[in-house]
């Protein structure tokens, strides 16, 4: 019998098989809770996709998911990719085209802009072009990469299997088109579609639980896990605190002002923001969104929560808290933090348009 070895440390290390992976692809990382401004964040040299990039881990990602940038020279395009994990893809600036396929099938290509979302069907080559020969193009990848490589924990199976999931695509001709979508209407209204021309302008729908007289709409795209929701809300109003689970990463697509997060019993982080600033509110953390400016505030998660292919925790984030859910109700929420939101738009020169709070 061989003698047990004793060790008072973890004898592996303690990195995950994605933080190797995210060393070994040898691109700026940035970390935190929040970045300022997607379209200005320093990019290098990336190899492995033939453009420029960064890798962005945040904290409240929790590495469940994660995200990066990517930016694709002046009339240039990146190597061809394929990956067994999700990518929600968010066009920061530019535009371009992207082709699409299955080995052994046609491809196709749609053409994207500043404001596209779309979502490459898992597993399928894809390759991105820039459509501009004196810009750079810029987009935004929320992924799933750090769940399935440290599942797996074998990166050649992750970017090189030749298995083709022909339950989310099969090379059909009109699955970038619109004629594919479907709205489903209800409390919530959700938009099953495979590309969104421009997010920030897409049609949205008034969602009362949320409060601020607000409205929403969510996208169900190419049969992902991964989802991403758009919510605008009016001005001189702010939304109800709530919570969820990790990986919401929100996109500031319109309007400028702040949000709190805090996890309970904990002082809360005020986050200034405006168009193209990024953050993820932890698991847990309660957070709400304050609009500050002259116009509608807008942004888009991008997150797990899946109506379609559900997985995880259920959140009660339209339920109340003092009956078991995850949502503050206004008249429920500490004094100060309505007196805070008088006092940024007091410096804007605007004035509150929330409902007076009961003596």
């Amino acid at each position: 019998m061989v003698d047990p070895v004793l060790e008072d440390r973890n004898p592996w290390g303690d990195k995950t098989s994605y933080d190797k992976w995210v060393e070994s692809e040898e691109v700026p990382v940035i970390k935190g809770y929040y970045v300022e401004d997607l379209a200005a964040v320093g990019v290098g040299p990336w190899k492995r996709k033939g453009g420029l990039g960064a890798i962005i881990r945040m904290e409240g990602a929790e590495e469940t998911n994660d995200c990066y940038v990517c930016e694709i020279p002046p009339g240039a395009s990146l190597k061809p990719q394929k990956h067994v994990f999700e990518e929600l893809i968010y066009v920061v600036k530019g535009r371009g085209a992207t082709t699409i396929w299955n080995d052994g099938e046609k491809p196709q290509t749609f053409e994207w802009q500043e404001g596209s979302l779309f979502s490459p069907p898992l597993n399928t080559r894809h390759q991105h072009f820039n459509g501009q020969g004196n810009q750079p193009a810029r987009y935004l990848a929320v992924t799933s990469a750090p769940t399935v490589i440290n599942l797996f924990h074998n990166v050649d199976f992750v970017l090189n299997n030749p298995f083709q999931f022909k339950d989310r695509y099969s090379g059909e001709s009109d699955y970038f088109l619109g004629s594919r979508n479907k709205l489903y209407t209800g409390v919530e209204h959700f938009q099953e579609t495979n590309f969104v021309p421009d997010i920030r302008s897409a049609r949205l729908f008034p969602y009362g639980p949320r409060g601020a007289g607000g409205y929403n709409s969510k996208f169900q795209l190419s049969d992902n896990t991964m989802v991403a929701h758009v919510s605008e809300f009016p001005v001189g109003t702010y939304k109800k605190g709530h919570r969820h689970g990790a990986g919401a990463h929100v996109v500031i697509i319109g309007g400028v002002g702040y949000s709190l997060m805090w996890l309970q019993g904990q002082p809360r982080m005020k986050i200034d923001w405006r168009v193209n600033s990024m953050f993820v509110p932890p698991e847990n953390w309660f957070h709400q969104h304050f609009n500050t400016g002259a116009a509608p505030a807008k942004y888009l998660a991008l997150r797990w929560g899946s109506k379609k292919f559900k997985m995880g925790k259920a959140w009660g984030t339209r339920e109340d808290v003092k009956k078991g859910g995850d949502q503050i109700e206004y008249p429920d929420e500490d004094p100060e933090i309505r007196a805070l939101f008088e006092r940024e738009l007091a410096k804007n020169g605007l004035t509150c348009k929330m409902p007076p709070r009961a003596p």
